[in-house]
């Protein structure tokens, strides 16, 4: 499946079954978390049947229900570590949605995880994970041309990268970032400091490198040169 489509095929799930994930699959995220672990230097831990984190007060009040397994985006604390919570979870979700998994990103609305949080590290977010009671619906997004900057014609990658970002889940549905591109740089950055706005960011730029098969590493060397 091309991963635009498993871009829209998810949405955020907080009802999740009692139906248990097979062990093929949970091998297959723990692989996962594993390889990007050290491609990141995150400390990203995840967890099968484990329900007391989302069965706290805060959970039920951000309707979270149902809730057995997660991951837990931990890392050593940087400039940069929100950004990158969010560019390598979203490779997590995408991999769980591919899996025929549903998940939710949670920033404040969970209770205290498993995770093992060392020296000068924190917590940035976790991110349910399960068998929905439903696939989620669609949401709301900005127009193109609000969340982009591009100098002459659009090419045709970077409208397919933009389609890939307006799909990306960000707080409440906040949408404040703003990608651009003169021509031979290509950028992202927050547009209006809210909460979790750096991680929604490094969601985002996961989702239009991914779509469109440009990565902004590479522009910026190009700058740098």
């Amino acid at each position: 499946m091309e991963i635009l489509e498993i871009m829209r095929q998810r949405h955020s799930v907080r009802q999740y079954t009692d139906r248990a994930i097979p062990d093929d699959v949970r091998e297959q995220l723990a692989e996962e978390v594993e390889k990007l672990n050290q491609e990141s230097g995150l400390h990203m831990q995840i967890f099968f049947d484990e329900p007391e984190c989302f069965s706290s007060a805060m959970a039920h009040y951000g309707k979270f229900t149902g809730v057995r397994n997660y991951l837990a985006i931990v890392g050593k604390k940087a400039a940069d570590l929100e950004e990158r919570a969010g560019y390598y979870g979203e490779r997590i979700v995408l991999l769980a949605q591919s899996l025929g998994l549903n998940s939710c990103w949670v920033g404040l609305t969970h209770g205290k995880s498993r995770a093992v949080i060392g020296k000068g590290e924190k917590q940035v977010i976790l991110i349910s994970l399960g068998y929905g009671e439903t696939q989620g619906v669609s949401r709301k997004t900005k127009e193109m041309r609000q969340l982009c900057s591009v100098t002459g014609d659009m090419p045709d990658w970077f409208r397919t990268g933009m389609e890939a970002a307006m799909l990306s889940p960000t707080a409440v549905n906040q949408q404040k970032f703003l990608i651009c591109w003169d021509g031979s740089a290509l950028t992202a950055k927050v547009n209006g400091r809210r909460f979790f706005t750096k991680t929604d960011l490094g969601i985002v730029k996961c989702d239009f490198e991914l779509a469109s098969g440009h990565r902004f590493s590479d522009y910026l060397s190009r700058c740098i040169r």
